[in-house]
């Protein structure tokens, strides 16, 4: 089902039901960019501990934006059966009352985006708005004050409110106290603003919403006024048009509250725009970042870093995206064993069920949460040796996936899964490779990279002016590229030793000889005096 801003209020109470009752949520998110190329060294490395990705992926959700969330809300009936209601969110930022949101589109993406499909112009005409709690405390003390604003610029905005006050204006001259004039074709923020406005330019008039697009305007005297002001029916009180302005911070909200299994694939950098748009700007502390997660969501599962596991315990195939993974799955891999739960797709989501629809996030998030339970599944049968139950519980499925709870996937760096709960883990890579450059000066990092790519991926940093490190993670690159380079005429290639190529390890040592040497020195000098 695809949601936007015109019908997401009629949807939000549904929403919040399904998600009460639900097991679990999978959700998906589409960017309009992830690794900004503008600034240096940003791309992700294999030398980058979690803190030091974390700064870069930062940087990135700052400048890029959301286009898209999926939302798949998971629900057990009481047999082995579990119901999806899958949701596509077209998300845009609130332009009421909050400083003008700036962000920036990668031409990579957009073209990506649109090959498979997206819809661009629900993006921009009907993305449901949503605000953070330092831009909402922002938006309620200008309410407060008198001082709030729409920002656009947009000529067919100023045309709409330039319609509905001329019109206002010309019909109160001749209108008598209780008449009413019908505003049509408002939309959106329109319904908002053309009320402040109206009440706050007029003292005898008196406005509310009607739903379908329109606004009732009546004419009333100035105490009158004052009563329905106070009153509970005063659509423009300051709750309401933050509610309305909070537009799907509402949903995440109730998300929040409700605190139930939060499911994703690849996830960081969803978790990561999450926290900026919805609950507060990214902290500049990591620790800080995973603490803050934490508490909103206790308990995150990454299907990347338990794909990852099911590969080695249950000779599953080697599989590079979520669409291969659940395709496999689906394939029966354990078929003397009891079969997986029935996975369901609700009436209103049936055509994911007749066709793939890859990278829209409603779907993702379908198969985000299918992969889960799958998996799951055979981890369970394997941990049992396959006496399970005929309909196991999700608790039964989170206790065999507990190994993997709150670990999300950390792609090409110095852990394997960032650890939401606990400390990161280092991860096992290859071992690190030295080059040592002779009789060809003036060698750079890239020039480095560009040598070994030809052969296999390596990350480059430099060690020293002749010396630089190579990093990969996988054990043939390494074993080819010491042997391809055993003979080369400038670039000699070893395995990096600590003890042996660390500058500030070789440092110590030459200082450690020269206070040696001084103390020998002193010792033979000593002698000779006292002879």
């Amino acid at each position: 089902m695809e949601v936007g801003a015109e019908g997401f209020a009629r949807h939000l109470p549904r929403l919040r039901r399904r998600i009460l009752r639900a097991t679990f949520v999978a959700l998906d998110m589409e960017f309009t960019g992830l690794h900004s190329t503008s600034l240096q060294n940003n791309e992700p490395s294999l030398f980058d501990s979690p803190a030091e990705r974390y700064v870069k992926a930062r940087q990135g959700v700052q400048r890029f934006t959301l286009v898209q969330l999926g939302l798949a809300i998971f629900s057990k009936e009481n047999s082995n059966k579990y119901v999806v209601h899958s949701y596509n969110f077209f998300l845009f930022p609130s332009t009421l009352g909050v400083k003008d949101v700036e962000f920036t589109l990668s031409a990579s993406s957009i073209q990506f985006l649109s090959h498979y499909g997206f819809d661009y112009n629900k993006f921009l005409k009907d993305g449901i708005p949503y605000m953070n709690e330092v831009q909402e405390k922002f938006l309620r003390q200008h309410l407060l004050a008198g001082t709030w604003k729409i920002c656009s610029t947009s000529n067919a905005d100023r045309d709409v409110m330039k319609k509905a006050i001329d019109e206002v204006t010309t019909w109160i001259a001749a209108a008598k106290e209780g008449d009413t004039l019908i505003l049509q074709d408002l939309s959106g923020y329109h319904m908002i603003e053309v009320q402040l406005v109206l009440r706050q330019a007029l003292e005898n008039v008196w406005t509310e919403p009607l739903g379908d697009k329109k606004v009732m305007v009546k004419k009333v005297n100035p105490e009158h006024r004052q009563l329905l002001e106070n009153s509970s029916y005063d659509y423009c009180k300051e709750e309401l048009i933050l509610l309305s302005a909070r537009g799907f911070t509402n949903l995440f909200k109730i998300l929040v509250k409700v605190k139930k299994p939060l499911v994703g694939h690849n996830m960081l950098m969803d978790l990561m725009h999450l926290h900026d748009k919805f609950y507060r700007p990214l902290p500049e502390s990591y620790e800080e970042f995973k603490r803050n997660i934490h508490n909103l969501f206790p308990v995150i599962i990454d299907t990347k870093t338990v794909t990852k596991s099911v590969q080695k315990k249950c000779l599953f195939p080697r599989v590079s995206s979520l669409v291969e993974a659940y395709a496999v799955l689906c394939s029966n891999l354990n078929p003397k064993g009891p079969p997986c739960p029935v996975i369901a797709l609700a009436s209103g989501c049936s055509r994911y069920a007749e066709k793939k629809f890859p990278h829209e996030a409603g779907y993702d998030a379908f198969l985000c949460g299918s992969v889960l339970l799958m998996s799951a599944h055979l981890l369970l049968c394997r941990s049992t040796d396959g006496a399970v139950e005929a309909e196991p519980s999700f608790s039964q499925y989170l206790t065999v996936l507990a190994e993997h709870v709150n670990k999300v996937n950390f792609i090409r760096g110095g852990v394997s899964s960032i650890n939401f709960s606990g400390e990161d883990s280092p991860c096992r890579h290859p071992p690190a490779l030295v080059v040592h450059v002779r009789g060809w000066p003036g060698l750079t990092e890239e020039q480095i990279y560009q040598e070994f790519k030809a052969h296999c991926r390596f990350d480059v940093r430099r060690l020293s002016k002749n010396q630089f490190i190579l990093l990969s993670n996988k054990y043939k690159h390494v074993k080819h590229v010491l042997r391809d380079y055993r003979h080369h005429p400038h670039l000699q290639v070893s395995v990096y030793r600590h003890w042996r190529h660390s500058p500030s390890v070789n440092c110590l040592l030459q200082i450690s000889g020269i206070v040696a040497l001084w103390s020998l020195l002193a010792f033979v000098l000593g002698g000779a005096r006292s002879c």
